[in-house]
């Protein structure tokens, strides 16, 4: 694993190794079911509701290897907007359906920027060579309306600058300028 001191957003420097087990203890006794049902209770107390081919392929596994960690789980089962199942754990919060989502801005690495890096629902396709391609490979900043990418921002001279990948509304605006001034505050 990665251990500081590793550098920071601002200053890259060599990256510093160590063993997983000196940070995190012992590789516990599980079995392969046990272990399988632990993977996707993290996954979706991150990412859930999701689908069990989501889940699989954040996971780099068939869905088939999952079948019976899933059925061995008490799970919320709920439809998406096609019909299609989406599982969660039992009490995780969900928000109203109407309720909007709100601007956030993500760092580069954001998890769930790339756990869902091959799926339209956050990253059009339009946009994913802006986000990532060749010369950057970690991914860009970027920042989510409505639950989707419209844009990257940058932090320099103690401020955080947007750019957004089209024409924003001006309610929209404001948000994510307020948004970015707690970022930049928290920079600070």
């Amino acid at each position: 694993v990665r251990v500081p001191p590793s550098g920071t957003w601002e200053r890259r420097r060599a990256d510093l190794y160590g063993l997983a087990e000196d940070w995190v203890g012992p590789e516990p006794e599980l079995s392969e079911v046990d272990a399988r049902v632990h993977l996707v209770r993290r996954y979706l107390g991150a990412f859930g509701p999701s689908a069990r081919k989501d889940i699989a392929r954040w996971a780099g596994v068939r869905v088939g290897e999952l079948a019976e960690a899933l059925d061995g789980i008490a799970l919320r089962r709920l439809r998406d907007e096609h019909d299609r199942e989406l599982l969660d754990l039992p009490r995780a919060p969900l928000p109203p359906a109407v309720t909007p989502a709100p601007v956030r801005l993500l760092p580069t690495w954001d998890a769930t920027l790339l756990v869902h890096a091959r799926r339209t629902g956050i990253l059009a396709e339009e946009h994913r060579t802006r986000i990532f391609h060749v010369r950057n490979p970690q991914s860009e900043r970027t920042f989510l309306v409505d639950g989707k990418v419209a844009g990257a921002w940058r932090y320099e001279d103690g401020r955080v600058a947007l750019e957004p990948f089209s024409r924003l509304p001006r309610r929209v605006r404001t948000e994510l300028e307020d948004e970015a001034e707690r970022l930049a505050a928290f920079h600070a």
